[in-house]
């Protein structure tokens, strides 16, 4: 029997349990992408349903209608308009929250004009006795035409009954549930006779909305059709009010509240998470436990994979055979991977509580009560969610900004995104905190390390909004935007969500930073284990020359050769070169050599010098924390990474633009060359010039 494949558009407004209903169907079973020639994100799952069939299921970006404000809700409707995009949906599953019927429908109905076959999913059906809410499910089926399922994602429940729906999709009705020509029914007519073989409703929303519809040409339509920007502004709000007025004679007999049944404490605690002092209290506090646990939890796993990946290195240099492989394994591959592989246990821990934090409703609170000071930086509050979301990846933040209506607004806020801290700072952080920082407690129950850590978010987070302001006054922003937020219920979070979250998360993290630290390690292991000239291919005999009147024993022999080539190799030379650059910042040519090549990408700082250290290396069984622990300026004799180097390289990565993607971003969204160039300059020179100042204060 062969396999039937089919194309599933999940589609609804913003906290209606959208993304649940894709887990449940999906589980692991994704894939995340870019739709082709823009950057919103594509998030496509597939799912085995009854009779062989086999559903290609794509997670449409979140959005209230299709009157389109921001290019997410534009890939809705362009995708809802072109049957000819592969990825047009067989059917559509439109995702609602049984506590917002009345506004989630609104979407509904509009895409039930474009006779695609529709399937209406009841969210969190878990809730409704505790709410005392009771739903007429066959009258509702009726009025709007459809087949309903009631469904619990957090539970899991319905979801099978769904997944029969999506099979049976062919006899579901495609007629509308109510007629748009009523808006103005004489326009609609001469419509309809210039574009017989069209549909009403997509000739309506090619007019009225800034999409492509590749079978027809949107300036012809609306020249042939015109109508001033206000009068269809008016009629969009005609159309608007008459599907409202629909939607309210359904609901008035499908669906009733009791009240007196109801037992909601949202009220309660939104007074308490949203206060003007306890809702910043509550907040602090929880960023402290946040940046506690990613120190004390990960210690354990991540010394066992350090360790672990420093056994494996010596194993490969002793066990295999003698050989340039064996070297590019045990000093190149090996340490250079396992620079980004230690770092999975903190990575995880953080996007595990941002997961938590968006899962119970709590970080939208936290969006509403920092818009109170964000405007007073000249940003929209529209803003934080990217600021917030860039804890997590500047790039996706980047394209959040896609909902800023406001184009001076959406600039400002693309430009200081990167300076908050991104998970690729993370590593660096960690290492540098654990050999600078002592693990001590404050007041017998506050890590000092933790601390360390959350002063560098904060530290990011100021600096942004800082810089915001600056930008703020030389572009001279003069217009508003108002911001709208929606509260979601409070909810324990759905740990199959959270899990997938942070599994997607972190292999997107690995999988992005392994590739390039793999290349950049491979390459960075020939520069070190190669080199011109009499002082590289003559290493040993300048040993002997140099110690002719010491005793060395084989080790420290060993040792002088492999320091005396890795000095001369090519990537010595290179680092020899810029160091006059970087010496007043506390830094020597190795660590110059990683900075260089952390500006692909800052995660690749500690691959790099785990690379560079283990070149040559003759100890076994050394971890990255180690070598970099034990290494010496060869001319003061004092440690490498001391207080104030160590505090100056914090101050730089938290500072300085390393990454080639947020460039390509920023250049993707602003269309220009001008913007990202002055991202770099910008973001480098603050980054150089703090880390100088603090270093020279410190030392």
């Amino acid at each position: 029997m062969s396999v039937q494949n089919i194309n599933v558009a999940l589609i609804g407004n913003p906290n209606t349990g959208k993304t649940s209903v894709f887990n449940q169907l999906t589980g692991l079973n994704q894939q995340v992408g870019n739709y082709p020639g823009i950057t919103v994100e594509k998030k496509m799952g597939f799912c085995k349903l009854p009779n062989n069939v086999k559903a290609n299921i794509l997670d449409l970006p979140g959005t209230y209608s299709l009157n389109a404000s921001s290019m997410d809700e534009s890939v809705v409707i362009e995708l809802l308009l072109n049957k000819n995009d592969k990825l047009y949906p067989d059917v559509a599953v439109v995702v609602t929250d049984v506590e917002n019927l009345k506004r989630n429908l609104l979407i509904y109905t509009q895409i039930k004009d474009l006779e695609i076959p529709t399937i209406l999913v009841i969210n969190m059906s878990d809730q409704m006795e505790r709410k005392g809410i009771s739903l007429d499910i066959p009258y509702l089926e009726e009025k709007l035409k459809t087949k309903i399922a009631l469904v619990s994602s957090r539970k899991g429940l319905g979801i099978n009954a769904l997944k029969e729906l999506i099979v049976s999709y062919k006899t579901l009705p495609n007629e509308p549930c109510l007629n748009a020509s009523v808006i103005d029914p004489e326009y609609f007519e001469k419509l309809k006779h210039a574009f017989p073989n069209q549909l009403i409703y997509k000739l309506w929303l090619v007019i009225t909305q800034d999409v492509n519809f590749s079978n027809l040409d949107r300036n012809e339509i609306r020249n042939t059709f015109t109508k001033s920007n206000s009068e269809l502004k008016r009629l969009q709000q005609k159309e608007t009010i008459k599907r409202y007025q629909f939607i309210n004679d359904v609901l008035k007999e499908g669906l009733k509240v009791d009240a007196s049944m109801a037992k909601d404490v949202r009220a309660k605690l939104d007074r308490v998470l949203t206060h003007k002092i306890w809702g910043y209290a509550i907040f602090f506090a929880i960023l402290f436990l946040i940046f506690q646990s990613i120190f004390s939890w990960s210690a354990i796993p991540m010394d066992f994979i350090d360790s672990t990946f420093a056994s494996l290195s010596s194993w490969a240099a002793e066990e295999l055979p003698s050989g340039i492989l064996t070297d590019l394994l045990s000093q190149g591959i090996i340490p250079g991977i396992g620079g980004v592989i230690i770092f999975i246990p903190q990575i995880a821990f953080l996007f595990l509580f941002i997961s938590i934090l968006e899962e119970s409703g709590y970080m939208s609170r936290v969006v509403f009560l920092m818009d109170k000071i964000m405007r007073r930086f000249g940003l929209s509050g529209k803003s934080v969610v990217p600021l917030i979301s860039g804890t997590a990846c500047a790039i996706p933040a980047i394209m959040a900004t896609r909902n800023i209506e406001n184009w001076k607004e959406r600039l400002i806020t693309i430009l200081v995104t990167p300076f908050t801290t991104c998970s690729a700072r993370l590593p660096v952080y960690a290492i540098i905190i654990s050999l600078v920082v002592p693990s001590q407690r404050v007041f017998g129950i506050l890590n000092l390390q933790g601390l360390t850590l959350m002063f560098l978010y904060v530290l990011g987070f100021a600096t942004a909004i800082l810089s915001a302001y600056i930008l703020n006054k030389v572009l001279k922003l003069q217009s508003k935007t108002y911001f709208v937020v929606e509260m979601p219920s409070y909810k324990l979070p759905l740990f199959k969500n959270v899990g997938i979250n942070v599994v997607e998360k972190t292999k997107a993290f690995v999988v992005g930073a392994g590739k390039i630290i793999l290349a950049i390690s491979i390459i960075l292991w020939f520069l070190a284990s190669y080199g011109p000239g009499k002082e590289f291919n003559e290493a040993e005999t300048i040993v002997k020359e140099r110690f002719a009147n010491t005793t060395l024993d084989e080790a420290q022999f060993e040792n002088e050769v492999a320091s005396q080539k890795l000095e001369n190799s090519y990537i010595g030379l290179m680092g020899r070169a810029i160091e006059p650059a970087i010496e007043p910042l506390g830094y020597d040519w190795k660590i110059g050599i990683a900075l260089i090549s952390s500006f692909a990408a800052r995660e690749v700082f500690v691959g790099t010098l785990a690379t560079i250290y283990s070149v040559g290396d003759t100890e076994n069984e050394t971890t990255i924390k180690s070598k970099m622990q034990a290494e010496i300026h060869p001319e003061t004799g004092e440690k490498v990474f001391n207080f104030a180097t160590g505090i100056s390289l914090l101050l730089f990565y938290a500072f300085a633009m390393q990454c080639a993607s947020t460039l390509a971003i920023t250049k993707k969204e602003t269309n220009s060359w001008k913007w990202p160039a002055m991202q770099l300059v910008f973001m480098s020179g603050l980054a150089y010039f703090s880390a100088l100042i603090a270093y020279q204060l410190l030392n």
